[in-house]
């Protein structure tokens, strides 16, 4: 499986003559591409080409007479195979703002609902437009609204959209953008918890907190997040339950009960305790929810909040344990705590 899109680079001149021999000769003999007009300029000194396939892959290339840059979602030339991979924090501006701009409007042309949505298509630009996640990953949202049961998709993705416009996740956009994936088909489960994580990100941040992912610790595990205000500094653990219809387990109580023991037993008994555990049912429809929030099933690992998020804003829940995380009125909780 492909990785969501990253540059390739090649410390050396690139005449137009090499780039018709060794880019555009091979591509076209292999899987019919063609040389198509740029539609952005790139400005500075540089120099680009657009490569459009048959099957509708795409290839770019930036080159300035010392160095060039290549990206694309199709295969990649013999003559690239042993160049270096960079993200897209890691090249020059005009070659990383041109990219995107050929990337997002190809994307809009594609699936010209997701206009609507300019933040959500910059984010998750680098597996909507990957080699092998590109379809999976726009259907999510398209059709799977996301993760959110009863809802439609602009709701959902509206509801991203305005979380990730605050920018709060901008400079960890290669990590959080990558949990979505690039498998070629579509995983409800998996990227309904990549999602999850999202969420909790929007939790946390409305309460106040400044949040960090992928937070390393001495166990050699990685936890999702680091909260921190002037006052707080606690690590976070996301987990998301499945919906019950799509687990063997016997109803949604029991689906909070296993997820949270499976997690216990595993990231959070090898971090040795101190972690906040977060169960995210956003993916509960109203009945399977109303369950949960009746019995407010018992947890092996506290301190945890359980809760639902709507793509309204709305997150109700309850807690398990001491929590050392404020949350104002970000969550409803329904717990006596």
């Amino acid at each position: 499986m492909a990785r969501p899109l990253r540059f390739r680079y090649s410390p050396a001149n690139w005449s137009e003559q090499r780039v018709r021999q060794e880019i555009l000769g091979p591509l076209r003999s292999n899987i019919g591409a063609r040389a198509a007009t740029p539609r952005f300029d790139i400005g500075a000194d540089w120099e680009t080409h657009r490569f459009e396939m048959q099957n509708g892959d795409l290839a770019l290339f930036a080159r300035n007479g010392e160095e060039a840059y290549w990206m694309g979602n199709t295969e990649t030339p013999s003559s690239l195979w042993k160049t270096d991979k960079f993200g897209w924090e890691e090249v020059p501006y005009h070659v990383a703002r041109w990219n995107q701009r050929e990337l997002l409007a190809t994307l809009h042309e594609t699936d010209p609902w997701l206009a609507d949505y300019p933040y959500l298509s910059w984010f998750f630009l680098p597996v909507f437009m990957s080699k092998d996640g590109r379809n999976s990953t726009r259907a999510f949202f398209r059709e799977h609204a996301a993760g959110f049961p009863d809802t439609g998709r602009r709701e959902a993705t509206r509801y991203f959209e305005d979380f990730l416009e605050s920018g709060v996740l901008d400079d960890y956009r290669s990590i959080m953008a990558g949990k979505l994936g690039t498998s070629n088909h579509v995983d409800r489960v998996r990227m309904s918890a990549a999602m999850g994580e999202f969420i909790a990100a929007k939790i946390l941040t409305d309460a106040g907190y400044e949040v960090t992912p992928e937070i390393e610790v001495t166990t050699g595990h990685s936890l999702d997040y680091r909260a921190e205000d002037e006052e707080t500094n606690r690590l976070v653990e996301v987990t998301r339950p499945q919906p019950p219809a799509n687990r063997a387990a016997a109803g949604p109580v029991a689906a909070v009960r296993d997820t949270a023991e499976t997690k216990t037993d595993g990231q959070l008994a090898e971090h040795g305790g101190g972690a906040v555990l977060f169960v995210d049912c956003s993916s509960f429809r109203d009945d399977a929810w109303a369950a949960v929030r009746g019995e407010q099933p018992d947890l092996r690992h506290r301190p945890a909040v359980v809760y639902r998020a709507r793509p309204n804003g709305h997150v109700e829940g309850y807690r398990k344990g001491s929590v050392p995380l404020e949350f104002g009125d970000t969550i409803e909780f329904f717990d006596p705590s």
